[in-house]
């Protein structure tokens, strides 16, 4: 990440502990106010926002410290590793919201105060909807893993909020006094299909996955563009919080000298690093006609081929 998209994204993981430590305060007032399952469903979400965006900032943080001895790749997992931690605690959240949900219900307890309850909703989502756009200008300039995290789960706050809106409405004035706990259990139902999707993408990063399928093609075609590069193979990407990694062996004429086949090099990186900015390459050049032994199914892969036959 560069030096600016990381100051944007401490930026953003700043405002969300804010706006999360300003909204714990009018929750917890609210909650003791209304004594909505719901209302106390969405303090702990903004609680664990709160943890969450702390875990976040020392995510990216961390992951911005240049690679050094003992972190060669750099340490840009670390904002994954954030992002793992904001899921454990978001399904933990939902997991004690559907406790609380059925004690609700089965008890039977009075919800009182809705335009307190409704008052602090409405705050919270003016904040929580200032608090995105912020987010997403931050995530278009520095792909924060971590912020993203954070951007998808404050979306679904958005929705929590006005179920927290609808269950007081619907409980006090309506009379449905099971509209509460049911709105309470669609919000942890929410929350954890919220963590199952927020947790891939960080999952991804921990395993060196592949790049997508397009992004990697890009690739192919701009290398293509080089005459010289008569067969590239061998090709491997993956991505490390905001650093792409990528790899791959090029033929050049074995009777090339050294000095020659470096600056044909130096001109392929140039160009490709125009293209994909950040990206750390490593090209391995093989003598014309040599053909290495595979071990494995991936050895040896033509991905000019590849790129003329859309079959392959």
């Amino acid at each position: 990440m560069t030096q600016s998209g990381s100051r944007l994204a401490k930026s953003a993981a700043y405002a969300s502990i804010t706006v999360a430590a300003v909204l714990v305060t009018l929750k917890l007032w609210a909650s003791a106010r209304t004594g909505s399952v719901s209302m106390l469903g969405s303090l702990a979400d903004s609680a664990l926002d709160l943890v969450a965006s702390l875990v976040t900032l020392f995510g990216v943080i961390y992951a911005a410290i240049p690679a050094d001895r003992e972190h060669r790749f750099g340490h840009g997992k670390a904002e994954a590793i954030a992002a793992i931690v904001q899921v454990v605690l978001i399904a933990l959240s939902a997991f004690g919201l559907v406790v609380r949900s059925v004690q609700q219900w089965l008890g039977n307890a009075p919800v009182g105060g809705a335009v307190e309850g409704v008052g602090v909703s409405l705050v919270a989502i003016a904040l929580t909807f200032a608090l995105l756009v912020w987010q997403r200008y931050v995530l278009s300039r520095s792909g924060s893993v971590a912020i993203r995290t954070d951007h998808v789960h404050y979306k679904s706050d958005l929705f929590l909020n006005l179920a927290v809106i609808a269950a007081l409405v619907l409980h006090t004035q309506v009379g449905i006094s099971g509209a509460d706990p049911f709105f309470g259990l669609a919000i942890a139902v929410w929350l954890g299909w919220s963590a199952w999707g927020a947790s891939q993408e960080a999952v991804d990063h921990l395993m060196d996955r592949e790049w997508a399928e397009e992004k990697r093609r890009a690739f192919v075609e701009r290398a293509a563009r080089h005459p010289e590069l008569s067969n590239l193979h061998d090709l491997r990407t993956r991505t490390s919080g905001n650093q792409d990694f990528v790899q791959f062996h090029v033929d050049l004429p074995g009777t090339m000298t050294v000095l020659a086949a470096h600056e044909i090099i130096d001109r392929v990186e140039e160009d490709l690093l125009a293209a994909f900015p950040g990206t750390e390459l490593l090209i391995h050049i093989d003598p014309e006609g040599h053909v290495d032994e595979p071990d494995n199914p991936l050895a040896e892969t033509d991905e000019f081929e590849e790129l003329e036959d859309p079959a392959q």
